[in-house]
């Protein structure tokens, strides 16, 4: 026999509880409704802490939703973000390195600048300056230290000028050609020049030692010790540097000879200032060229006088 083709709730137990449930659900829907309005219209306030009551009840599950959605939407987003990082930091890092040998030409260039504005400062403060040059090559590994200044004779430059930087003395010139120098520096052994001390002004002579370093030596007859960072500049002694050019300062306590660092770093210059010699040579006077011209001429004339002699003596 077929089965009937409207069947009844009633001959399933899971439909009519089903079917009960919804019943119950839609009239305690309906009833809770009801009451909501009819609280809302008459009791404002008490459905006002209804309302808060059911707000409190679902804020977290709203919130885990939208953390949930938030989340899930922007997963592409993020992705996408990094991608792009990555490709900001590449873009970047290269143009980094594009820019690294310019970054480092400015540094050059204003390290340049420096001391060229300190060498400018220098020139225009001693009027009997000669000529600001480059130093273009520097003895840095034997103990004799000698440099080369890329002016010479065209340029006034002259053997026995002082050589000094914008930090102090550098040595002095003793050959020239046309367009270059040589300098002796003043840390080579060959090197000596007259200072004092500018604390108390003990008279003092500055020798190089050829390794970077000088000697300084005390030419008072008193017994006065070297501190460390006493500092030296040239006393004008002998005529050539000038007064008062920073030369070295003292690394360590001594007696009788102290070890002193020289103010100015030739390896680290760029460019120097060549002076006129603090006391120039005096000119030949007139009665030393007479004197030295009778000395000429006396000469001769004893020996024909004695020549006379000789002749009148042998027949």
């Amino acid at each position: 026999m077929a089965p009937q083709r409207n069947r009844r709730p009633g001959f399933s137990r899971r439909a009519q509880y089903g079917l009960f449930l919804g019943y119950v659900a839609a009239v305690g829907g309906a009833l809770i409704g009801a009451g909501l309005l009819l609280l809302s219209t008459f009791n404002p306030p008490a459905f006002a802490v209804v309302r808060g009551v059911f707000s409190e009840l679902t804020t977290p599950v709203s919130s885990v939703f939208a953390w949930t959605r938030r989340s899930v939407t922007g997963v592409p987003e993020g992705v996408s973000g990094h991608f792009n990082v990555r490709a900001e930091n590449a873009r970047l890092r290269k143009e980094l390195e594009d820019q690294a040998t310019l970054v480092q030409r400015a540094r050059t260039l204003t390290r340049e600048n420096r001391r060229l504005r300190a060498l400018l400062q220098v020139r225009e403060a001693n009027p009997e300056s000669v000529v600001a040059a480059r130093l273009v090559s520097s003895t840095g590994s034997s103990t004799r230290r000698y440099a080369t200044l890329n002016a010479g004779s065209w340029q006034g430059v002259r053997s026995g000028q002082p050589v000094r930087g914008p930090d102090g003395l550098i040595g002095q010139v003793i050959e020239t050609s046309p367009n270059t120098a040589r300098v002796l520096l003043i840390v080579d052994p060959e090197s000596i020049v007259p200072v004092r001390r500018t604390s108390d002004g003990l008279p003092a002579i500055a020798a190089g030692r050829g390794d970077g370093l000088l000697d300084i030596r005390s030419a008072s007859i008193a017994n006065v010790p070297f501190r460390a960072g006493d500092t030296f500049v040239t006393s004008g002694t002998g005529g050539i540097y000038s007064p008062n050019i920073p030369v070295a300062r003292v690394i360590r306590d001594a007696r009788d000879i102290a070890i002193a660092q020289p103010e100015a770093n030739p390896d680290g210059l760029d460019y120097a200032l060549v002076q006129e010699t603090f006391l120039p040579a005096p000119p030949a006077s007139p009665a030393d060229g007479e004197a030295e011209a009778s000395n000429e001429s006396e000469a001769p004339e004893e020996d024909s006088a004695g020549g006379n002699v000789s002749g009148a003596e042998g027949p």
